[in-house]
């Protein structure tokens, strides 16, 4: 899968928790997640919209509200790909170890074949299409 349709992908099923998500889609997400908070953040100070005293500015707020529910849904279906409940995301709330174990969740393979959570998306066209 490459970036443009990994990030279409995501974007199309912006609120899409059920079905699974390949590693690339998950990876060239996040890719394009931290291209476009370096991009906001560069329109921020250009435009002086930053909030005072802080790096944040009100263009990188809105933008990262708007991915926030992509981005989760995305990493729900990684966890399903894996074969784990969506709910293994709450151990990121958990600071250091949480995002570790999160990582390595995301790194793995996904199960071959179908599982709980549906078909693997490596056999389906249209890869990442909640089943």
């Amino acid at each position: 899968m490459n970036f443009a349709a990994a990030v279409r992908s995501v974007l199309t099923q912006y609120v899409g928790f059920s079905g699974r998500a390949r590693r690339s889609e998950y990876w060239w997400f996040a890719l394009f997640s931290l291209l476009v908070s370096i991009v906001t953040s560069i329109l921020d100070t250009a435009l002086g919209t930053n909030f005072e005293d802080s790096t944040n500015g009100v263009i990188g707020l809105l933008v990262s509200l708007a991915l926030l529910l992509p981005s989760l849904a995305v990493a729900v279906r990684r966890l399903h790909d894996t074969d784990r409940s969506g709910w293994w995301i709450l151990i990121g709330l958990i600071p250091i170890i949480g995002w570790i174990v999160l990582l390595v969740f995301y790194v793995q393979n996904g199960t071959p074949g179908p599982n709980r959570f549906g078909s693997d998306p490596k056999d389906v066209a249209g890869f990442g299409a909640a089943v």
